[in-house]
């Protein structure tokens, strides 16, 4: 049997394992937060480094990309370094492919119309090939990476305005400490509404989960959420704030979607070549035999 293993910076409340067939193999995946304790997470690679298959990196990034070029995060490679036999993966390939083709697939299947739509992303750097996939399909975007992220009340409206001021920016985002830059931990669980305007104005909520609910307001109008991870308290608390339907990127596996690097891991694990070896044409190769299709759930149809 395969073994996936999700070493995540977040919350412990979060963890999840169970045992599935996935393209034939039979896999056992869990995830593992450790609540932003960096020593516990390189322990735990230290400790199953070589005992298992693949190691999704999940709570934080390797890199951010703009415009086809990565900036790696300084603090990553902390994790990364330790994983010296078994491969680990951040989620980065699928971000760019499977999240591009959901987006297409909304606006294809007539999930939801996404021409002229208000789309808020929180940050977009972090799911560039999801921002490029929504301007392709029209739809109206703001981007909050100053916003949110930095702390410079800049919305941008573009990608080319994005890519402009985004690699002025990058050179020293990816050097500061990754917890003033994304929740972890314990902050996972903490919701601060802000600069709420730009969630009421908008009509669909895009990007991270967690960037999106740690500053999603007390009550909304009606917004969709287009993202990955998500639980069923997740599902909860959204409907009690006012959000009408969730579209997920990646499928529901044991009663809940799992975030883009435990689907990595999964992928690479199936192809059994190096890392470098693997390209986005084996991905989207990868994503057409499994059909992933986009996980739709009305919560204005869901009992609380």
């Amino acid at each position: 049997m395969k073994h996936v293993v999700s070493v995540s910076l977040g919350s412990s409340k979060r963890d999840h394992s169970f045992e599935t067939d996935f393209m034939g193999e039979k896999v056992r995946i869990e995830r593992i937060g450790t609540d932003g304790d960096w020593d516990k997470a390189i322990s735990l690679i230290r400790q199953l480094d070589g005992k298992v298959d693949a190691f999704g990196m999940g709570g934080i990034d390797l890199y951010i990309r703009i415009a086809g070029k990565p900036y790696i995060i300084k603090d990553a490679k902390r994790l990364v370094a330790e994983a010296k036999k078994t491969p680990m993966v951040d989620g980065s390939g699928l971000k760019n492919t499977l999240e591009r083709k959901c987006i297409m697939d909304i606006q294809q299947q007539g999930i939801l119309d996404l021409r002229g739509k208000k789309v808020l992303m929180v940050c977009a750097v972090d799911r560039f090939g999801m921002a490029e996939a929504f301007e392709e399909v029209r739809a109206r975007l703001t981007l909050g990476d100053f916003i949110y992220t930095v702390g410079v009340p800049l919305p941008l409206h573009s990608l080319n305005t994005l890519r402009i001021f985004g690699r002025i920016a990058a050179p020293f985002v990816v050097r500061m400490p990754f917890d003033k830059l994304y929740p972890t931990g314990d902050n996972q669980e903490v919701i601060i509404p802000k600069h709420s305007k730009y969630y009421y104005d908008a009509e669909v909520l895009a990007g991270d989960f967690l960037y999106i609910r740690r500053y999603l307001p007390e009550k909304l109008n009606g917004q969709v959420i287009i993202t990955n991870t998500t639980t069923s308290d997740d599902m909860k608390m959204l409907k009690q704030r006012g959000i009408s339907k969730v579209i997920t990127t990646t499928p529901d596996m044991g009663g809940r979607s799992f975030g883009t690097n435990v689907i990595e891991a999964l992928m690479i694990t199936i192809i059994g070549r190096p890392i470098d070896q693997i390209s986005p044409d084996d991905y989207f190769a990868m994503l057409k035999e499994l059909d992933f299709k986009p996980g739709v759930v009305d919560l204005e149809k869901m009992d609380v």
